[in-house]
Parts: C-alpha cells; structure tokens; sequence
C-alpha cells in the first residue's frame, strides 16, 4: 500500500467561500477552476499527491455549497448544473471528481431526512466551508449487512465500527457514517455527522486501487466516539418511502464516468493532432486524415455525446422529482438516471480504450501517464454494477415494477 500510516492531521479550512449566485455562475467557475485543476493532474495521479490546494481552492469558489437549497441560504443548483459541474472538473481530474460527490451525497440525504435544526446547522457550516466525506461501505464481509453500531446509554450515543472506501474522509471536517443501532426488535440505520478530529476516529490512507489513486478513499475506525443526538440523521426512514436520494447518487456517478470519458477524448484528438501517424494502408500524410482513425473518433464522440443527453435527461427527472416525491417520480428519475449509467460507462470505458488504439503505440509512454483515463474510469464504474441496472429498466418497462430504493440505483 502507499501509505497505510494513520492520518492525525486536521483537515484545512476554508472559512468565508465564495458565493454563487445560480446555475450560470456554477458552469463558469467549474470550467475555470478545471482548466487550473488539469495542469497538475497527471503528476497528482502518478506521485500520488494528495489534492489539498485544489480542494481549498474548490471549497473557496462556493462550489462545495451548490446544492444548500435557497431557503437556507445556498444557491441551489439544479441537478442538471450539478452533473455539469461534476462532468467538467472529471474531464480535468477524474480522481478528484469523485471527491465531492460524497458531499453533495450527505447535503441530499440531510434536506430528505434532517431536522430543520440539523438543516440549518448543518447548511450553515457548509456555507462557512466545512467539508463533508464518508464512511458508508464496510469490507471482511460477503454481504451488505452494516456492522457499525450507534449505540445509545444513559451517558448518550457513540459510534463503533470500521469502515473502508470512505472517499473523501480524509479531506473532510465532518464524516457521515451510516451506522445502525436495533430499536424495538428492528434493525435501524442512520447517518451520524462526526467530526473528524473526534476523540475516537482513526482515519488510515490506506486506498491503493490503480484508479481514483486520490480521492481518499481510505478506511475510517470509530472506538467509542461520542456523539451528540443532533448529529444523527435517519436514514433507513428515507429508503422506506420514494426519495430522490438514491438517483441523485447515481446521477453523480454517471458525470463522474462521462466527465472522465470526455477528458480521454480531448487527450485523445490532441495526441492524433499532434504526433499520430497514419497507418501505412491509409495512404495518407497526416493521421487526422486516416479515414479508420477519423470512423473511431466520430464514435467515440457519438457515445459520448448520447450519455451526455441522457445524462441532462434524467437530471431534469430528478429535479422533478424532488419537488414531488411520489413513487412514480421517483422511479422515472431512478430508471432514467440507470439508462444515463450505463452510457457513460460504456461511453467512458470506450474513450478510454480508443484513446490508445487511435493514437498508436506511442501514447502508452508512461512519461504521458494517459493510462489515468482508463484506469480511473474503470475502477469508477465498478462502484455500481450496470449488469444489474439492465434488469431493473426492462422490469420497469415490460412489466411495470419499479425499481428497488436503495442508493445504488
């Protein structure tokens, strides 16, 4: 592993972010802070260096508070503009991309489950630039059963347990944890916002996948750390009625996939452009003239292009369905944010791969390292299995069975 050490520091601050006032205003800052972010993502992802000064400089923008609704204060960004945003800092870096998701992840979960005094004061240090990460998953196990307990006594409730793939906690200033506690004979779960510097909370780099080498996605151990009632949000509750939590998820996923399949695209017509060669049958000068390499890039560009209109597509169903959660809206939001899923997995695993077959021999060099768009979108697109979205559409179409409520879906 690269570094199993535990990490003891402090996550940096960002106090008094920018703000942003709309959709517009978003695009325009992700496109700028992209161009920067791209210039050193290649060194980031073969040194495996760690994002700090991109993340501050992201959470300094007023990104990191997109979706914080109007009503609290946020400039509450369509889910439309915030798979764009994804999508375009992807393009750049897709390691990094992943790193917010499991933000915005916690902001969606709180505005479906939270208090309004947990929306508020949650919302507000949001906006003052506290970072939110994760500790869902949990490793050792062949099932999905959650082992971490929220055990509540006379002194109050702490949390105990170990979690992995905990993307972003290594950056954050508070953890979400999904831990689970049996109430009245029922096994219940919630996500408990901890702060990282808790006593407690041991936060170990230990993520060496040969993909997304920095997002963080290290393993989090909680022994006994204390936590206060209003850092505990349900979250069992809001799988048990339709939410837009689990497409909203997965929506971010799928621009995770496409913004990374578009930044193999662009690598890949700069290389053609600049040092491919023609094959010799092609009987032309310039590769941009090889009538086989100009057929790969068209389609490419056209794969890319269709998961990017599914992707707008299922955004509009989510925004829809978040101002009416029925179990309708929100099974067309799920079933159509699957449909974008499996696109931009195709869509980015193919950009990925074309990028070498039509650049020739050359582009695998490791002093390019264009490896990283393809080893970053394939571990990606592992995160939820697209095999099983397949199932779920031609149940929902052939026979009218909505789709299972859960986040992966």
């Amino acid at each position: 592993m690269t570094n199993a050490a535990p990490v003891s520091s402090v996550a940096p601050s960002s106090r008094h972010p920018a703000s942003i006032a709309g959709d517009d205003q978003a695009i325009e800052v992700a496109t700028r802070l992209a161009d920067e972010f791209a210039a050193g993502a290649s060194d980031r992802d073969r040194d495996r260096l760690l994002p700090w000064n991109e993340l501050e400089a992201f959470t300094a923008s007023g990104l990191w508070g997109i979706t914080v609704p109007r009503a609290y204060g946020g400039p509450g960004v369509s889910n439309r503009i915030l798979a764009q945003v994804i999508a375009i800092i992807g393009a750049a870096d897709g390691s990094f991309s992943q790193i917010p998701q499991n933000h915005y992840y916690a902001l969606e979960v709180l505005r479906v489950g939270g208090s309004e005094e947990q929306k508020r004061f949650f919302y507000d240090r949001v906006l003052a630039g506290d970072r939110f990460g994760n500790a869902l998953a949990e490793v050792g196990q062949r099932d999905f059963t959650r082992r971490t307990r929220l055990v509540r006594d006379g002194s109050g409730a702490l949390v105990e347990g170990r979690k992995f793939y905990c993307t972003g906690a290594l950056y954050a200033h508070w953890i979400p944890t999904l831990a689970v506690t049996d109430e009245d004979g029922k096994r219940t779960s919630y996500l408990v916002f901890i702060p990282r510097n808790a006593p407690g909370v041991t936060i170990t780099d230990d993520w060496d996948g040969f993909g997304q080498r920095v997002t963080g996605s290290g393993s989090v151990e909680f022994e006994r750390v204390q936590v206060e009632p209003e850092w505990i949000v349900p979250f069992q509750a809001s799988f048990d009625r339709p939410t837009t939590i689990g497409p909203q998820a997965q929506l971010m996923h799928a621009a995770i996939d496409l913004g990374i399949g578009q930044g193999a695209y662009r690598e890949m017509l700069r290389f053609i452009e600049e040092r491919s060669r023609p094959w010799i049958d092609a009987k032309v000068e310039r590769a941009v003239d090889d009538p086989l390499t100009l057929y790969g890039v068209g389609e490419v560009k056209l794969r890319l292009r269709a998961a990017e209109a599914l992707l707008g597509r299922a955004a509009a169903l989510v925004d829809a369905a978040q101002l009416d959660m029925t179990e309708e809206t929100v099974a067309a939001a799920s079933i159509a944010v699957a449909e974008a899923k499996i696109l931009s997995t195709k869509a980015g695993l193919l950009a990925g791969t074309k990028l070498f077959e039509l650049s020739g021999t050359s582009s695998t060099l490791s002093e390019d390292n264009l490896d990283r768009y393809w080893r970053n979108v394939r571990t990606h697109t592992l995160h939820d299995p697209v095999r099983w979205k397949y199932q779920a559409i031609g149940n929902y179409y052939l026979g009218g069975k909505l789709p299972p409520r859960h986040g992966a879906i």
